[in-house]
């Protein structure tokens, strides 16, 4: 009897007892990992180039260097999202229903990555091309929305399948925890350009030396854009996809059901709706034209610098202890309550006018918000992994790619309206594009500061609730994982069976023999 039968039988017999779960139980918390070091060093850069960019200043970009008026900005940000809204429902589909022999996800990621990278350079370059013209001028706005059209077109393809590809490119729920848990712990030096870019803003806005802002930006902007770019191609094209989707493809109304049905999927998008309610701006705002410099944004967050990483050092303890729910459920409470101490620090004698007070202020306020920043930075994703996981249960099938618009389509529509809201806020409370830094009105620096730390906490607290609702926890995801044990090893035999094609039947034997080689020994 070979490897594949033995492991067949052994399933087969734990069914009809306690074995199964015995065998499920050892799946889940064994140590077996299926991604060898490439794979491993590529997640870690896909990770690095998720943040490796200077996307915080988009705003300042936008705001006083292209110079786009905030009634132009609320008219694209709601047309152009009803268009993402549309194209999400078309796309996860077709996405859902791709099955090559690079994988589901794969040729979306590597085929799209390359031609945006060389389109993102438009982006940075629309100063140039447009040098000279107002914040009302019509075709530099028409430019700017085309481009926007274009990117979150290829974007929505792109987010979806990454998301999809991390949830298959191993079945091993803590092997998937681990590496999210490495990636963000790998990930020091992502932030170098958005350090560096805030401080040549301060020394440019300040006069300290004579550089063009648009060249700064176009420098940053470009050079970061490739670098990311490349990290990820690599992870794209070493990584493999090793959770089996179904040989049948699914239908549209089988995705719909797979999301309707989806308990966990349904309470993580409820709690990101009502989050979604928060109304804000970037705290970068409020340290350049309220405090003078967004140099101080990097001081106050050295001493949550050690937070940051030593919160991992905890992270394994946490998770052995407390469930996935309540951790989740902490790290929300915990960090709204940071926040709320910052807001009426600040507000109290108008200390957010003084640097000497904000200071110690938001240093406090860093320091203990990223004590709960490895929580913050695993938990969700391995949430969302989870419930992937949890419609394969269900269903018999995976719908990544339509659960992730579904995700994200509330939360997408609620985003329009907030962005529309958010630039006629600034609007309303006389915030002037292209001014000097300090020198936006006493009413306006008030709104920025609220804007950034309290207004969004108080705007958006009910998002906790539905976490308390989680259903995917204790003995009902043993069982899940269980379960799945069970059926991906009965695929992975069928498959073998079904071909004489040598591919397809070694890819089914690795399947089954990675789900038990911890079982055999």
């Amino acid at each position: 009897m070979n490897v594949t039968e033995k492991s067949n039988v052994e399933v087969k017999e734990a069914d009809t007892g306690s074995e199964i779960k015995e065998a499920g139980e050892k799946f889940v918390n064994s140590s077996r990992r299926y991604l060898d070091r490439k794979e491993t060093i590529g997640y870690v850069l896909q990770n690095w180039s998720s943040r490796f960019n200077i996307d915080s200043y988009k705003n300042r970009f936008i705001y006083d260097v292209l110079l786009i008026n905030f009634n132009y900005l609320a008219i694209m940000d709601l047309v152009g999202g009803i268009w993402d809204v549309v194209n999400d429902t078309f796309i996860g589909v077709v996405v859902d229903r791709t099955r090559t022999r690079w994988g589901k996800f794969r040729p979306f990621l590597v085929g799209i990555n390359i031609p945006m990278s060389f389109l993102s350079c438009f982006y940075w370059l629309m100063p140039f091309l447009f040098a000279g013209t107002n914040q009302s001028y019509l075709p530099k706005f028409i430019a700017y929305f085309v481009f926007n059209i274009i990117t979150e077109t290829a974007g929505t393809f792109t987010s979806i399948a990454t998301t999809g590809l991390l949830s298959t490119i191993t079945p091993q729920p803590l092997e998937r925890t681990r590496l999210i848990a490495l990636a963000n712990l790998l990930d020091i030096g992502s932030n170098i350009p958005q350090l560096i870019m805030g401080l040549l803003l301060d020394l440019v806005n300040n006069g300290v030396i004579k550089f063009p802002l648009r060249s700064l930006f176009a420098s940053f902007g470009i050079s970061t854009n490739f670098l990311a770019a490349g990290a990820a191609l690599f992870f794209f094209l070493v990584s493999k996809e090793r959770v089996m989707q179904s040989i049948e493809l699914p239908s549209i109304w089988q995705g719909i059901k797979s999301i309707l049905t989806n308990k966990p999927i349904l309470m993580i998008t409820l709690s990101e709706f009502l989050e979604g309610f928060s109304v804000g701006t970037s705290m970068s705002d409020y340290y350049i034209d309220v405090l003078g410099s967004i140099s101080l944004k990097t001081i106050v967050g050295i001493p949550g610098s050690f937070c940051t990483y030593s919160s991992y050092a905890y992270l394994g303890k946490l998770r052995r202890r407390f469930s996935t729910r309540g951790l989740w459920i902490f790290q929300d409470i915990w960090c709204d309550m940071c926040w709320l101490f910052a807001c009426s620090a600040g507000l109290y004698k108008n200390n957010y006018l003084k640097r000497s007070a904000m200071i110690p202020i938001m240093m406090v306020e860093e320091a203990f918000e990223m004590l709960t920043y490895s929580l913050r930075r695993v938990i969700p994703s391995e949430l969302y992994n989870e419930s992937m996981d949890y419609c394969e249960w269900k269903n018999g099938y995976r719908t990544e790619a339509m659960t992730g618009v579904a995700k994200g389509l509330i939360t997408k529509i609620q985003k329009i309206v907030n962005n529309a809201i958010r630039n006629i806020i600034m609007s309303k409370i006389g915030y002037v594009q292209g001014a000097a830094i300090g020198t936006q009105s006493l009413k306006t620096k008030y709104w920025l500061f609220v804007m950034s730390t309290g207004l969004p906490v108080i705007t958006g607290a009910l998002g906790v609730l539905p976490k308390f609702f989680y259903p995917l926890t204790g003995e009902r995801r043993e069982m899940m994982y269980d379960e799945l044990l069970r059926r991906r090893a009965e695929m992975a035999d069928a498959v073998s069976n079904a071909s004489d094609n040598s591919e397809i039947k070694h890819l089914g034997e690795m399947q089954m023999q990675a789900d038990f080689s911890e079982l055999e020994k």
